[in-house]
């Protein structure tokens, strides 16, 4: 029973994600296909050309030439379309709730700590504050309409600094008003912000914030494809 169990959890295959890949893509950009045709035949040429011009010239130089153009041409696409995801997924997400914990939780990479659950939230209006801690401090991060996330993000913010003295908090509030971040510019943002804190103080803060820190109920995560694991993400 435990064999069946684990074989039907197994993570499907790499065309299998390419596949689902493609499809979640081509929803905001349809044209891709045809780009990633464009490239496969744009490799092919070239490796013919490069081909014709190296003497001497044979048959089977042109036909290995060419196979070169064309695995150039498939990592190209592939290349395309997985820049073109995370554009999509971006533009996917953007305005839902939840999304800026699904990026802090995905995107901020191994110098920072956080969690796809808000710290604070609003259960009528889902305005919600997020918390991500990593080398360059404490982010706070606002998420909805931002008149109503001021006493959200100001409990936060007024946490942090009672725990973690000394350690920089900075507040981002994900929208594309004047001074607000935009969903795909929010993961970029936090992770230019200076180093403040090494590591083992790191460490120290988030086990002060975790003490003091209340368990939230969780906003639906958006659900989609994440470009950078080159998977579905799975329904939570």
């Amino acid at each position: 029973m435990a064999k069946r169990a684990s074989e039907s959890e197994k993570r499907p295959g790499f065309f299998s994600q390419i596949k689902s890949l493609f499809r979640f893509t081509r929803e905001i950009y349809p044209w891709l296909p045809w780009a990633q045709i464009a490239i496969l035949i744009g490799g092919i040429l070239i490796g013919l050309v490069i081909g014709f011009l190296i003497p001497p010239l044979q048959i089977w130089s042109l036909v290995l030439w060419g196979v070169t153009g064309l695995m150039l041409g498939v990592l190209g696409s592939l290349f395309l379309m997985t820049r073109l995801s995370t554009s999509a997924m971006y533009q996917k997400i953007d305005g839902m709730p939840g999304a800026s914990g699904h990026v802090l939780s995905s995107s901020l990479g191994r110098k920072w700590q956080a969690s796809d659950s808000p710290v604070g939230i609003n259960p009528k209006t889902q305005e919600a504050v997020y918390r991500a801690i990593g080398r360059g401090g404490i982010v706070i991060v606002g998420e909805g309409t931002r008149g109503r996330l001021t006493r959200l993000v100001n409990e936060e913010r007024t946490k942090a600094q009672r725990v973690a003295h000394g350690v920089p908090v900075h507040v981002y509030y994900v929208g594309h008003g004047d001074d607000e971040v935009a969903i795909a510019d929010l993961a970029k943002t936090i992770k230019k912000l200076p180093q403040a804190i090494d590591k083992t103080t790191m460490a120290a803060v988030i086990r002060r914030i975790d003490s003091v820190s209340q368990s939230v109920t969780s906003l639906p995560i958006p659900k989609g494809i994440d470009p950078t694991k080159v998977r579905a993400q799975r329904p939570r």
